[in-house]
């Protein structure tokens, strides 16, 4: 009697301890399972995490380009200077603008009086945000180049650089949505500079004037800016021999045909009157 007992007691015992076994043993591969599903939960949050910040950085990026980024809208060489017969400087330029994709546009020759040149231009700058998400119609300041003359005429006297009523070259070959906007813009200048309401239906920050001047001597190009806050700016650098040699060729004299024959003149350029 006391056998069967002890071996009752016995196969209690076992079943408990086996019960028990199962339930850590069940309980281990949920605490396992969890684990797994957790630490895996968290390494795909993380690497989510870690594409938005990556995405949120170069979002980032591109904002303070846009709004760093100086803009290259003219190059000015001189490609003659010397006195006339009255003992004033006459120099010529030649104005190289530049379309919305950088490109280079004809050139552009024209004389003024002085050593020192005035560039005018109009310039109209947008609101920080446009120009932050990258607005396809604002997102950058624009200038257009209205007149230039030399410090020995008057600005009334000034040759135009786009004549009125005819389509700035700069605008040819430009998507037809964005040359239509802006040619909307500089119909409507003088307003957008006094009519803040306007100016705010437009996107537009401010329109005002600019004027660029200094000293252009031969053997040097000058580049003209537009800066991130909407200013122009004029920087100089020795002239490279590639231009150089352009200018040689472009402006020497055609070489005689013939005992008779004389060589022919420089290409002729529009000299102002002295004032």
């Amino acid at each position: 009697m006391a056998d069967k007992l002890f071996r009752d007691m016995l196969r209690s015992v076992g079943k408990i301890f086996g019960l028990t076994f199962l339930l850590l043993a069940a309980s281990g591969a949920v605490f396992y399972y969890q684990r797994a599903y957790s630490t895996s939960f968290q390494i795909a949050k993380l690497q989510d995490e870690k594409r938005k910040a990556e995405e949120e950085k170069r979002q980032l990026e591109q904002v303070v380009s846009r709004l760093s980024t100086e803009k290259r809208v003219a190059d000015v060489l001189v490609s003659r200077q010397e006195k006339n017969a009255d003992g004033v400087l006459e120099t010529t330029l030649l104005l190289v603008e530049y379309d919305k994709q950088g490109s280079p546009l004809p050139a552009k020759s024209v004389t003024v009086l002085g050593e020192y040149v005035h560039i005018d231009a109009m310039v109209i700058k947008f609101d920080h945000d446009l120009v932050r998400e990258n607005d396809p119609l604002r997102g950058h300041s624009i200038a257009l180049f209205t007149k230039i003359y030399g410090d020995h005429q008057r600005p009334a006297d000034a040759q135009m650089i786009d004549p009125p009523g005819r389509i700035p070259d700069i605008y040819r070959g430009a998507e037809p949505q964005v040359s239509e906007f802006e040619m909307s813009l500089w119909k409507e200048f003088w307003r957008l500079y006094e009519d803040e309401s306007f100016r705010k239906s437009k996107g537009v920050r401010t329109a005002s004037g600019h004027g660029l001047w200094g000293i252009f001597r031969p053997d040097r190009l000058y580049t003209v800016t537009i800066e991130p806050d909407g200013g122009l700016s004029l920087a100089s650098e020795g002239l490279k021999g590639i231009y150089r040699e352009a200018l040689k060729q472009r402006f020497a004299p055609t070489p005689a045909t013939g005992p008779a024959a004389a060589a022919s003149p420089a290409p002729a350029t529009t000299r102002p009157a002295a004032p």
